[in-house]
């Protein structure tokens, strides 16, 4: 019996592949643009050019939310949010999280055009990305790429890491803060928040998973709850002999150089040169670790801190507090 030969599949022109890859472009950008603001940010009291930043944000619930950057607020006298259409309205914040660079504003009124928080997770290395924002004050500009990467850090004002951020190649500059990155169906993946200076395609947005969950701890309570010992350290490697001696499962740890005056680590008994392996039976290699376990659930809540003193082991019972 002869096989028989499926039909063959159309070729397509590079035109008809660049129309398609347009259309898809154009399709996001006429259902997100409008929700798009520029956000001008008043500081100081003076009317002064230099006393005044801009950046970008958009609306995501049709009462007048709008997530930005935290940069984008901080240290504003007055703000205010424009759209696409012109219209320009007072905004205040209802919360900012600058450990995580987002914040939330509000506008009045109702019937606002707005967009929806996708799900970060769901996003594909090499999958289309466009960004929205007002770069340098033009309003409504757009660009695109690719997610280029998943899971990538960056180091927040505070200090903390931003984990589970998105690289795309969408090209991003000052005034980009704050606005969306979004998917061809225009669900948004992410927020634009950084890029890294004198490299070409390397920029950066908050996942919109770690988005939609701050933005709802911000509309609860205008700011973000964590908990906190009270030290500075440096991550240094756990002498292999002292790990073994101790059966510890811990290849670096956090080495105290400084303990806050009236915290919970002094409270409790820590000390500079204490070697902090363990908290709450969880192995930390480093402040990062660290970091990322003190979440509102341990304040009040005793915890059990192993560290290593001089060539011991003690346990020493931490009560961190609210920062």
């Amino acid at each position: 019996m002869s096989a028989s030969l499926a039909p063959s599949e159309p070729v397509l022109s590079d035109a008809d592949l660049l129309d398609a890859y347009s259309r898809a472009v154009v399709g996001a950008v006429d259902l997100v643009s409008p929700a798009v603001v520029g956000i001008d940010a008043r500081r100081g009291r003076t009317s002064g050019a230099s006393d005044l930043a801009a950046g970008s944000g958009f609306v995501f619930t049709p009462d007048g939310l709008i997530v930005t950057n935290s940069h984008v607020v901080e240290g504003a006298s007055a703000l205010a949010a424009t759209f696409s259409d012109g219209r320009r309205f007072d905004a205040d914040v209802v919360g900012d999280d600058p450990a995580t660079d987002l914040a939330v504003l509000r506008v009045s009124g109702t019937s606002f055009p707005y967009v929806t928080l996708g799900d970060s997770s769901a996003a594909r290395v090499g999958q289309v990305a466009i960004a929205l924002g007002n770069p340098y004050g033009f309003q409504c500009s757009v660009t695109s790429g690719v997610v280029s990467a998943r899971g990538r850090s960056l180091r927040s004002r505070t200090g903390r890491l931003i984990d589970d951020v998105l690289q795309t190649d969408a090209a991003l500059n000052p005034g980009n803060s704050g606005g969306p990155l979004v998917t061809t169906r225009g669900d948004v993946i992410g927020v634009n928040t950084a890029i890294i200076r004198g490299a070409q395609g390397l920029c950066f947005a908050i996942a919109s998973n770690i988005v939609r969950f701050v933005a709802s701890r911000l509309l609860r309570d205008g700011r973000i709850r964590r908990s906190y010992l009270g030290v500075a350290g440096e991550t240094i490697a756990v002498p292999r002999r002292l790990a073994r001696a101790h059966a510890l499962d811990a290849a670096s740890g956090i080495r105290i150089a400084s303990v806050e005056p009236a915290s919970p680590a002094e409270t409790a008994g820590l000390r500079s040169g204490d070697l902090i392996v363990v908290f709450d039976g969880k192995s930390v290699g480093g402040i990062d670790e660290l970091h990322r376990l003190l979440d509102e659930s341990w304040i009040g809540m005793p915890a059990k801190v192993t560290v290593l003193r001089a060539m011991d082991v003690r346990t020493i019972t931490v009560v961190p507090k609210e920062r």
